[in-house]
Formats: structure tokens, sequence, C-alpha cells
């Protein structure tokens, strides 16, 4: 199958915000877009404020003039829904109630051609479940944008029990057509994003409730260390914690109480009291005009003579870090013999250092026999990351600790003491999005391919998932998983049985 053509009439159903963005996507690619509302006037206010949305980028010398008016006058407004009769392609875009949207849809069935093709934004019903009642619900499937639609890049195409491979594949070389990344996706709940992200908030959660630290610090090493483009608490106050909340709790109950999905009561609390984030003036920071920008807690400068660096072990992951030491002056020493885990190991003196592999400090420095050990997490890139999360042992002395924040800060790297926790931050967040990603490739939800790709398009991932822990090596981050489920005794941190497969089958989620 091939894109509509730009003269196929496109209709919208709904003018806020989802709507309105997508009826001006459609119009920018060429097509005749009907933007219906059932609130008299609601579709040419919305269109009135594209207009203003699009010529405040004239003002800015983005656009032309011209072309504003060209797809201003793609667009029609329309408070009848009979007006969308002669559509090719309609998409809904109003409230995320499961009633509402099947009466539409059973209007739209009569109303329309045979041929015309259904599509529904919702971010969180069954597409299964709004088709169930149709004549043909062959035809229908998933369109989900994200918001705002102009500029997000992704778009899941999701396909119901019901929905043809043509109607899938029409919808899917439409959006290619129109500018956006597309993503096949099973009407499963929360469909790619929405349920593979859920670690990324959750992790953060979990930290915060246990004191590991505070949340402008996981959010400083979120962003500086792991490259997220925000912390999980900034993008939580951002999303607004009743939204995010919502999701949480709809995948959750959709899963059948899935401990991986287990909504927190921090955020429940903020919920309940009505901090919800920037749209209500707090949330877990406050955004008063008056009110401080919260910062990261990091160490205070540890202005220490360093001994030489002796490296046992190396390898891919951490050969980064040990070139920046170099760089920085560091006399560098490296040994062959590995651990019986294969893991590497660093001393400085008699202070070992080693990348976490998800258990707590206290527990490896037991079953090591070791000393003074202190823990540090992963970075996306250590050679340019300007941060990163610590844990001592509890037989590490105060000594040691100076000494391993001296070793990093010397390099430029901000230094954050955590609690003992097992997985610090970075290292158990990208291993649990990539523990759920891999589940759902495994329930064909998606393949490696359009996850990682969901991902990065959708929410600005530094990486795929998957890509991520092909490069970290599969047997590390089951092992890291392994680690986590013992350390809490929870099936929340169980390894999913493909990367588990894969890890021991040394394959690759991408070849």
């Amino acid at each position: 199958m091939s894109a509509l053509p730009t003269s196929a009439v496109i209709g919208v159903i709904g003018a806020g915000a989802m709507g309105a963005g997508i009826a001006q996507v459609a119009a920018q690619a060429g097509h005749s877009v009907i933007l219906h509302d059932n609130q008299p006037g609601a579709a040419k206010a919305g269109i009135d404020n594209i207009r203003r949305q699009l010529e405040k980028r004239v003002a800015k010398g983005k656009m032309i003039q011209g072309d504003v008016d060209n797809i201003i006058a793609r667009l029609q407004p329309a408070d009848a829904i009979d007006a969308l009769a002669d559509s090719h392609l309609v998409i809904e875009a109003i409230v995320e109630n499961l009633e509402i949207k099947r009466q539409v849809f059973a209007q739209l069935e009569a109303l329309c051609s045979p041929d015309t093709l259904l599509a529904s934004n919702t971010s969180s019903l069954s597409i299964t479940s709004i088709a169930a009642n149709l004549e043909r619900p062959e035809r229908m499937a998933g369109l989900h944008f994200f918001n705002p639609a102009p500029v997000m890049k992704l778009v899941e195409v999701v396909s119901g029990l019901a929905t043809t491979t043509d109607v899938a594949d029409t919808l899917y070389d439409t959006a290619v057509a129109w500018g956006k990344v597309a993503v096949h996706a099973s009407s499963t709940p929360g469909f790619i994003v929405n349920r593979v992200a859920r670690p990324f908030y959750a992790e953060g959660l979990r930290l915060l409730q246990e004191g590991a630290s505070d949340a402008a610090t996981i959010d400083a090493l979120l962003r500086q260390a792991g490259g997220f483009r925000m912390g999980p608490f900034e993008l939580m106050d951002l999303i607004g914690h009743d939204v995010n909340y919502a999701v949480t709790r709809s995948v959750f109950d959709a899963y059948y109480g899935d401990t991986r999905f287990e909504p927190s009561l921090v955020q429940q609390a903020l919920v309940e009291a009505g901090r919800l984030g920037r749209k209500s003036g707090k949330g877990f920071f406050d955004y008063a005009e008056s009110a401080a920008k919260p910062q990261p807690t990091f160490a205070e400068p540890a202005n220490m003579e360093l001994p030489a660096l002796v490296v046992q072990g190396a390898n891919s992951t951490l050969a980064p870090l040990l070139e920046r030491a170099q760089e920085a002056g560091l006399n560098v020493v490296y040994r062959e013999s590995l651990q019986q885990d294969g893991s590497p190991r660093l001393y400085l003196g008699d202070l070992v250092l080693a990348l976490s592999d998800g258990r707590c400090a206290a527990e490896r420095a037991v079953n090591e026999g070791l000393d003074a050990l202190v823990l540090f997490d992963l970075c996306l890139d250590y050679r340019n990351a300007s941060a990163i999360a610590l844990a001592a042992s509890h037989t590490a002395s105060p000594e040691a600790r100076q000494l391993a924040t001296a070793f990093f800060q010397h390099m430029g790297m901000d230094v954050a003491w955590l609690t003992d926790t097992p997985g610090l931050v970075v290292l158990r967040t990208v291993a649990m999005l990539a523990n759920e990603a891999a589940d759902a490739v495994l329930q064909g939800v998606c393949s490696a391919q359009d996850g990682d790709l969901a991902m990065q398009a959708g929410v600005n991932y530094p990486r795929g998932p998957l890509a991520w822990a092909d490069s970290l090596g599969l047997p590390f981050v089951h092992r890291t998983l392994t680690h986590l489920q013992k350390s809490y005794g929870e099936e929340r941190y169980r390894s999913s049985f493909l990367l588990r497969r894969n890890a021991l089958s040394e394959e690759s989620f991408h070849e």
C-alpha cells in the first residue's frame, strides 16, 4: 500500500489542542481538512488558533505569510458531523471515554463511504474495544500522535484485533508522508511509549521514596550522566501529576495489577493535595516566581593527591572513562586478570571502585570480601558525562569516600553520594526500560527496531532501550535485573524471558 494522496480529504473530530494539531499537520502536508467539533464555534476557534501559532513563526522568520495563508485555506471548520461524509480518512481526537468514542465511530460508519479509513488518537483505550461494535472493524486503527502534534515526530499506528494489514500500512505510509516517524504497534495497554516509559518515572519515584537522594539530584543525574533531556520529576511536573498518575493507574489496572506498573504513593499524595506540577504552580518543585530554582546536592571539592589507578579487567563500557582519566593526567595501570564474574574493578590504593551490577555496596562488599568499596553508576557517555552517582559500602572509611570523590572530580564530574541503594540511578532505570521494551517485543506489541525508535522519537530518549542494552551486554543487564529482584524480593524486577533467553544465547536485539 502507499500513502493517501494529497487529494484525499482528511476529517478530524475534536478541535482541542490535539485535534487542531493533527488538522494542522494534515493541512501542512497538502490535504484539504475538515475540522469538526460538536461545540458551536469550537472548530473555527481551533483554526484561528492555528493561524496565530503559524503567524508567530512568520514573525520569527521561520515561515512566509503565503504558506500560512495556503495552509489555513485548506482548513474548513464544521459544527455538524455530516460535513465529514466525503472524507477519505477521519481521525478522532476527543475525550478518553470508550462509550463516547464508540458512538462517534458508529455515526461515522453510517455516514461515510465503506472505503473511508477510521482512526482514533486515543492514548489509553483499546482500539479493539472501540471498534468492537462496528460492522467493518477491519478499517479502523489507532493513529496516536504526541502533543504538540505539529512538533512531535512520533506517530504510533495501532492495529486492533480486526485491523487489516493494508489499513495499518496505508496509515503508516500516510504518517511518513506527513513528515512523521511512524511505528507499528498492536492494541495493548499503553501501546509502545506509554508502556515502556513507565519505569523512567517509577524508578525515580522509588528512589525518592526510599530516601536514596532528593528529586533535584536524581533529575540531574539522569540528565548529566544518563543523557536524558529531562529528569523524571521535572518531566512529571511538566506533564501534570493528574495525567501521569492516571496513565500509570490505567496501565497497572489493564495488566491486572502487575507490580512492574505499580503506581507510587508519593505521586498519589501529590495528586490528592492538588500539587499537579507546573499547571498548579507546585509539584515536586515550586514554580512561583519568587521560588528558588532547586539545585542538586553534589559533594564539596575533595582536593587530594591521587595514587595510580589500577585497572583489573577493562571492558568496552568503561574504556571511555579510563581514557578520560588518562587525559586528565592520571597514571592508569592495566592488569589483564578478570573477576570470576567477568566484571572489571578499579583500584585507588586500597579503595575498590566498581560499576554497579544491581547489588547494593554492602552486599557486594560482603560477598567479595572487600573492606573499602565504592560503586559508581552507569553513564551514557563516560567521556562527556558531567555528573555521576556513587554509593559506599558500610565498611568504607570517610577517607575512602573522599578519595572516590576526588577521583571523579579530577575528571570534571560532579559527584552525588546516594544512600547504599541497588543499581543506583541510571543503571537501574536503563535496565528496567530495556526489560519492559523486551517484554513488549516478546508479546508482539512491536519490533525491537520500532520499540527503540518510538522511545527516541516519542519521548526523546538518548538511545533506544534495547540498543542500549545490546551495547552494555545482555548478560550484564540480565544480571543487574536478577540482583535487583533478589535485593527487593519483588516480581517488579523480574527479567523478561526474551531478555534472559537472548542473554543466555548471546543474541542481541539488533543484529
